[in-house]
């Protein structure tokens, strides 16, 4: 069956729309398991189940048989979230008889649920006349199908291709889940960026008149065969005979009557012709990929190649001014910081991109912007979402479209909610993180861009506990010069100067990714990163660190911090090499003090050998991020394991205890510059913890200070004993929800999403 699985799964993913995948699926399961009947059942928006696709069933069927959860044997399916198989049907307590579906004759049953995301979309029946229980591989290989049709399904409510089930005139509600970018939340319509020339890229439109679509694409189409010819005779006398063939084989691919005429078919469907084409030929570039002869399978390339060609023109050709609303939602599949530099100033509401994740480029910039985002929303049809209204949680990670009315009023209430805060707590800025009884923390901030100095002094930040040094590297084609390195980081040194500012060596793999500098690896997270890459190269180390030395020349408020120690060589590999560098520079004549040189506890091994680590390093700073996926073995930027990731996890919250109580003990200061810092219910936690230093989004800060100032040191610490013993996540949650209405700060906790979406 696995064979068959495949060629299924190319099938489907070659299909047009959903109506086509469902026949497919249908007719293809039937046939491979030499059953009787096949049909899908899919869930409308009054939560019934409807027959949509029948092999074997009465066609007239179709659209009118409907069963709620728990009705009929389907009903059973989708009540109980797992399959059912039975090989006399008709005997069950819940088989229920429809008559217009004729499906008196068949005794045997398998029904599988759809889940996406939790949700069940809907049911996958096999029956057969005879009598007899599928065995575990039949039943195994329709799980896998309907896990297949899951995400299809999915896409396709989001996109309103399930209108004709609904009752609704319009595109239901969707929800997709990602992984949370920035805070805070975002109303608005969307705009799709796309990358020039990328044919999975293209967003979904419709064409106002046909026939002059039509003599636009035919004149692109002409454009690209006169180039495509011209490139053959240029080549004439440089390649041989057969490599010349080729030009004359995307020649033919380009005639009206071949690659041409299904485009114009789609555009008569009132497609756009950038749409219609990019969609035709993805159809055979999967067609090609599917084939078994090696020569025709390498052929995928060549369409492929012609695709873009075309699309360039077309793209060129109808260059129109993108319009951005009021309140833009700019989603795509990997968004750039020159994209968001595209929309005009102050009409950036949020931003979704299907891919990254919440240490990306642009979930940073984002985060200093204050644009609520959510990155890593991998199952969003981000190019049939073009021009729709939108709904953006930076909070939870979550995207709906087409939101109702109720959901729009519950995030307006958010939004407006926020901005009251916002306004109310600007007051703070100056006033000093105290507690009512005398206790006093320093709130530092993250940073990695230029642009975050500003923002930061403005909330009133009294230092740097992480500067991502990674940043200036990700934005450049190559490794970056010391004097370049230099410059960067003296305008952050100067900028918060005398304020102490925490620079991080560079800290790339896992998630982090230079171009010019690709680490591939099965499991990137436990993998070749952070001191492991530079501590193999040296050359890379030693530049750095001469940087960041230099730049801390007559400032001296520089702060070095080592990231992924996970043994205490790396350390002293890491203090031998700084100390080289630093002898080297004042050999050269250079006035630079020696600046403290902390550890990150961001690994299990970390914390436990965390008084080792203090008593050998001047600070220790907790990356909380990195921390709790480590002691939890959850991706954090997974969103199918992202319910997992939880920060208040009782082992969590006891190993950021004992690393305060290992440091402390050995005389040494401890910050904490994870997003944990920066939540303001975590905030009251970790203070009563011990640590020295919250380090946090300056977009947090002042939520964070408003919230310290409002309780005593004494009641804070009392929590925290409570919390400590507690023995799961929803008992935290529900202990910290009760003490923050307490005393009336229940606003500033993440706002709660309602629940049975």
């Amino acid at each position: 069956m696995l064979g068959s699985l495949r060629s299924i799964v190319q099938e489907v993913n070659s299909a047009r729309d959903l109506p086509a995948v469902l026949r497919i699926i249908v007719t293809r399961v039937k046939q491979t398991m030499t059953t009787d009947v096949c049909s899908v059942y899919l869930r409308n928006v009054k939560k019934e189940f409807v027959l949509m696709a029948t092999d074997g069933l009465n066609v007239e069927a179709v659209g009118r048989v409907m069963l709620t959860k728990g009705q009929g044997l389907v009903g059973l399916v989708a009540a109980r979230e797992e399959p059912v198989n039975l090989d006399q049907a008709e005997t069950h307590p819940n088989f229920e008889y429809f008559p217009e579906t004729g499906e008196e004759r068949y005794s045997a049953f398998l029904g599988v649920p759809i889940i996406h995301q939790r949700k069940v979309m809907g049911v996958l029946v096999v029956q057969q006349v005879k009598g007899r229980t599928f065995d575990e591989g039949e039943e195994a290989f329709l799980v896998t199908m309907s896990a297949q049709l899951s995400g299809v399904i999915a896409h396709a409510e989001a996109t309103g291709a399930l209108v004709d089930i609904h009752s609704d005139a319009g595109p239901t509600e969707a929800k997709f889940m990602g992984v949370a970018g920035a805070p805070g939340v975002a109303i608005g319509r969307t705009v799709v960026a796309a990358p020039p020339a990328d044919l999975r890229a293209v967003p979904y439109r419709r064409c106002d008149d046909i026939e002059q679509e039509v003599v636009f694409f035919l004149e692109a189409l002409a454009q690209v065969r006169a180039n495509v010819r011209l490139l053959g005779d240029e080549l004439a006398n440089r390649v041989n005979k057969e490599e010349r063939q080729l030009f004359d084989a995307y020649v033919g691919m380009l005639d009206d009557a071949s690659l041409g005429g299904e485009v114009m078919d789609r555009i008569r469907q009132n497609i756009s012709a950038e749409y219609a084409w990019s969609e035709v030929i993805l159809e055979h570039v999967t067609n090609f990929q599917s084939m078994s002869d090696p020569y025709l399978r390498e052929r995928a390339s060549d369409v492929q190649d012609l695709g873009g060609r075309v699309l360039a023109v077309l793209q060129q050709s109808n260059q129109k001014k993108i319009v951005f609303p009021e309140n833009t939602i700019l989603i795509g599949e990997e968004l750039t910081a020159s994209m968001l530099a595209e929309v005009p100033a102050g009409r950036l509401a949020g931003i979704v991109s299907v891919r990254g994740s919440s240490n990306s480029h642009v979930a940073i910039l984002a985060r200093s912007m204050g644009i609520p985002t959510v990155m890593g929303a991998v199952d969003l049809p981000f190019t049939k979402l073009d021009s729709r209204e939108m709904i953006v949680d930076g909070y939870h990670g979550s995207v709906y479209s087409d939101p109702s009315r109720n959901l729009l009023l519950h995030y307006q209430d958010i939004v407006d909610e926020d901005l009251q805060v916002v306004r109310t707590l600007e007051s703070l800025k100056d006033e000093p993180c105290e507690t009512t009884d005398g206790h006093l923390i320093e709130l530092w901030v993250n940073t990695g861009l230029a642009a975050d100095a500003v923002l930061s002094l403005e909330r009133g930040a009294e230092g740097v506990g992480l500067y991502r040094t990674e940043i200036p590297f990700m934005l450049r084609d190559r490794f970056p010069s010391e004097e370049e390195q230099r410059q960067v980081y003296r305008e952050q040194l100067a900028a918060f100067f005398p304020h102490p500012v925490t620079m991080r060596t560079l800290d790339i793999g896992g998630d982090k990714a230079l171009p010019y500098f690709p680490i591939e690896e099965e499991n990137p997270f436990l993998g070749w990163r952070g001191i492991r890459v530079t501590l193999d190269h040296p050359e890379i180390f030693l530049v750095q660190v001469r940087a960041m030395l230099r730049a801390s020349e007559g400032l001296d408020n520089l702060r070095i911090l080592l990231p992924m120690i996970s043994a205490i060589p790396e350390l002293e590999i890491a203090q031998m090499l700084i100390m080289r560098a630093y002898e080297e520079l004042v050999t050269e004549g250079r006035k630079i003090t020696l600046p403290p040189i902390g550890v990150m506890i961001e690994v299990p091994s970390a914390v436990y050998q965390a008084r080792e680590l203090a008593a050998r390093s001047d600070f220790l700073s907790v990356g909380s991020n990195d921390l709790t996926q480590y002691i939890l073995a959850v991706d954090r930027n997974n969103t199918r394991v992202a319910d997992l990731y939880r920060s208040f996890h009782p082992a969590v919250l006891r190993a950021l205890k004992d690393v305060v109580d290992a440091s402390h003990s050995q005389g040494k200061p401890i910050s904490i510059c994870g997003e944990l810092a920066g939540d303001p219910t975590a905030a009251l936690l970790l203070m009563a913890m011990g640590y020295d230093v919250l380090s946090m989004s300056a977009t947090n800060l002042l939520k964070v200070k408003s919230v310290i100032r409002r309780v005593s040191l004494i009641d804070a610490h009392e929590l925290m004993l409570e919390v400590l013993a507690l023995p799961d996540t929803e008992s935290v949650y529900a202990t910290l929800d009760d003490a923050f209405k307490e005393v009336g700060l229940s606003r500033m906790l993440k706002p709660i999403v309602p629940i049975n979406r």
